[in-house]
């Protein structure tokens, strides 16, 4: 991968095309939920890419279904080494446990099988601690963290052994940053989930890991590039002194669902460019 950062850009990403290729992936079956935009969306189109077939859910389920359907429709149009997978898009609210069982089934439905299961889906509040009210700290825990459990469990009752199941965490889990204290502390609640989740999964051959991201630029984070002093902070707190790009998390994500990683199991890898040690 080529680094884009340049003098006239700082804050510039690198969003070159992953290369690593796992071809046992193909024909497999995944579930990623937030996945109408941001780096949902760019799972579930790296993942279709190399041949597995995706369920995408979303609370939006119109921008689901749009995104979907352009996936679809770009794979089709390019010429590709291996048969694309599919796209099927969904609406779920991660906080319903029902609708976790319901994309399961159409997982199951759609492509007869269940082998990953990525819990994507958050939200990013912000408030100083002394202003978190009831109504974010309930929301951010509802979503971050029960979705994330939620969404294991039902997995967890359709999976065969050597399936894997991937949570987002971040950088956050590990690091203060101001006017974030919900969002962190949902996050490291995640991480530790995690650890929870391996250690009991693994006695169905299931693996549980998480991806801790920094500074990446999606919607999510835009207001840091919005913000030039921001964006000046972000830069200096990350020794790669870049933002960093869906398919950079995509990469790491990729491996914790390949083959290459049947013995890595309740472990968050960072991808922050280095920012957690500053």
């Amino acid at each position: 991968m080529t680094d884009t950062t340049d003098a006239q850009n700082p804050g510039r990403t690198d969003s070159a095309q992953m290369t690593a290729v796992y071809p046992e992936l193909a024909g497999r079956a995944a579930v990623v939920t937030g996945a109408a935009r941001g780096m949902g969306a760019a799972f579930a189109e790296g993942l279709a890419t190399r041949g597995v077939n995706v369920v995408g859910a979303d609370i939006n389920d119109e921008q689901m279904n749009a995104t979907a359907a352009e996936i679809n429709t770009s794979l089709a149009a390019q010429s590709l080494a291996d048969t694309p997978g599919r796209v099927v898009g969904a609406r779920v609210d991660v906080t319903d446990v029902a609708d976790h069982e319901a994309l399961a089934q159409i997982a199951l439905k759609e492509f007869g099988r269940i082998d990953f299961w990525i819990n994507n889906a958050g939200i990013f509040p912000f408030a100083p601690v002394d202003e978190i009210s009831p109504e974010q700290i309930s929301a951010v825990l509802d979503v971050n963290v029960e979705g994330v459990l939620f969404g294991a469990q039902a997995a967890a009752r359709h999976m065969e052994p050597g399936g894997a199941i991937v949570n987002m965490s971040s950088v956050s889990a590990l690091r203060i940053r101001r006017g974030r204290g919900a969002y962190c502390t949902s996050k490291a609640a995640v991480a530790h989930l995690t650890e929870s989740l391996a250690v009991e999964l693994g006695d169905k051959g299931i693996r549980v890991n998480s991806i801790a991201p920094g500074y990446i630029d999606t919607e999510m984070t835009r207001w840091v590039q919005e913000d030039p002093a921001a964006l000046k902070h972000a830069l200096d707190v990350v020794p790669l002194h870049r933002l960093g790009s869906p398919e950079e998390v995509f990469g790491p994500l990729l491996f914790l669902l390949s083959d290459s990683a049947r013995y890595v199991t309740g472990h968050s890898i960072a991808v922050d460019g280095g920012s957690r040690h500053v």
